[in-house]
């Protein structure tokens, strides 16, 4: 019997984890890999206490987040020069191309549904080890 090439609906409930480039570990959720989406994915994530991600930017796709719980300091700009404390039951909204960094400075752990505009993730993720001593954690 042929399967059909037809999208449908699909549950997802969060529990394999991956390692972002960025250096922090995401629950798998909604990407084209998990349920075959093709414009948008959304993961969970939970940073530690004391959790940084590494600088970096998503080249070419925007970011929203909402804040489940705790809160995230995250500088961001081209020389991560501006700061915002995202806290929970608030949302953030980062565009394509911008130099970002979060971090958890508290000591409870903080989570936030992320969703952008790749459903692919990762692929966008650029590095950027020269901004890395802007923020001294």
């Amino acid at each position: 019997m042929l399967q059909s090439s037809k999208p449908t609906c699909r549950l997802v409930r969060p529990g394999q984890t991956y390692n972002g480039k960025q250096g922090l570990s995401y629950f798998e959720g909604i990407s084209a890999q998990a349920v075959g989406s093709t414009g948008i994915c959304m993961h969970l994530l939970i940073m530690p206490p004391g959790g940084r991600a590494k600088a970096h930017k998503h080249e070419t796709h925007e970011t929203a987040i909402y804040m489940l719980s705790g809160e995230a300091h995250t500088w961001f700009g081209e020389r991560l020069e501006e700061y915002v404390i995202v806290r929970a039951g608030e949302m953030f909204y980062i565009p394509a191309g911008v130099p970002h960094l979060p971090a958890n400075l508290s000591d409870q752990p903080c989570s936030a549904v992320i969703a952008r505009t790749d459903p692919n993730e990762q692929e966008s993720v650029v590095l950027l080890p020269e901004l890395e001593a802007l923020v001294p954690l």
